[in-house]
């Protein structure tokens, strides 16, 4: 009597071992970063950065939660400024890619040599701070830290070429059933580019949580600053405190520079990492779509 036994190509099983391998390199950096933050700082000092902390210590976490109404007014600060930017920079792109992808545009390849021309060039920092300030009024007020990132180029030809992609008879059938632009738009280009929507959101909500320079350049209000530029304030805080004699009378009393460094990393990657999850099946559910399209 004849017995199949399944076996697993060995191919596979080497392809599964170095994904697995590298996971762990990319899971490593983040224990450690945690680790630290949770680690005294003369074991820091003395021993270096360990996967597991000698001694548990949240001093660093003290440093950085002494004002919590501050760092609560961060966290709301940049949640609203990264919902608000990601969604209308979705929107906005979404409209200047979709013409530009239809061969049947008169001037699309001017259209799309501006948008490349952005991505070349631009006119520095202090004409960009008088046109922001003096002519947009954006200073002290929370569009200053949405507008001046609205569009980029990159994420619009990032989309351009996805909705390039669509067969063209799908625009046809649309216009034959007497659907407008505006309607094959919402109708049947957004519902078949989830993935190129969550991509680009991505992108654009990460640009938009770990953005502290708008804030250094155009707000002055303490109530007004994002989560980023409050971290780095603090930060920079401990680092003056090391650097005097003011505290560091005695290891017990040093100042947690480099510990408070990660904990301010932990603080602020917490919220934008669960992003992660929800998109994953949006990238999955793309590849089955494009696979049944094929």
């Amino acid at each position: 009597m004849n017995t199949r036994r399944s076996t697993v190509p060995t191919g596979e099983i080497i392809l599964y071992a170095f994904m697995t391998i590298v996971s762990l390199l990319c899971i490593i950096p983040f224990v450690i970063i945690l680790s630290s933050s949770m680690t005294r700082e003369t074991d820091i000092l003395m021993h270096g950065y360990n996967i597991f902390p000698k001694n548990f210590d949240f001093t660093a976490y003290r440093f950085l939660f002494q004002r919590m109404d501050v760092v609560l007014t961060g966290y709301k600060v940049t949640s609203l400024v990264t919902i608000i930017g990601t969604v209308a920079s979705l929107i906005i792109s979404a409209m200047i890619a979709y013409p530009i992808s239809l061969r049947r545009l008169k001037y699309r390849r001017f259209i799309s040599g501006y948008v490349l021309m952005t991505l070349l060039f631009n006119g520095g920092m202090v004409p960009w701070y008088i046109i922001n300030v003096k002519y947009l009024h954006l200073h002290n007020n929370l569009w200053a830290l949405i507008l001046p990132s609205l569009v980029n180029g990159f994420n619009i030809f990032l989309m351009r070429n996805y909705f390039s992609s669509i067969p063209e008879e799908m625009h046809e059938s649309a216009k034959i059933d007497g659907a407008s632009e505006v309607r094959t738009l919402l109708s049947i280009i957004v519902p078949l580019s989830v993935p190129v929507f969550a991509s680009v959101g991505l992108f654009i909500g990460l640009a938009y949580w770990n953005d502290w320079w708008l804030g250094l350049m155009l707000i002055d209000k303490t109530e007004l600053q994002p989560l980023q530029l409050m971290l780095r304030t603090i930060v920079s805080n401990v680092d003056y405190l090391a650097n005097s004699s003011v505290l560091s009378t005695g290891t017990d009393q040093m100042v947690p520079r480099e510990s408070v460094k990660m904990a301010a990393t932990i603080v602020t990657i917490g919220p934008i990492i669960f992003l992660y999850p929800f998109l994953q099946r949006y990238f999955v559910k793309g590849l089955m779509m494009g696979a049944v399209k094929g």
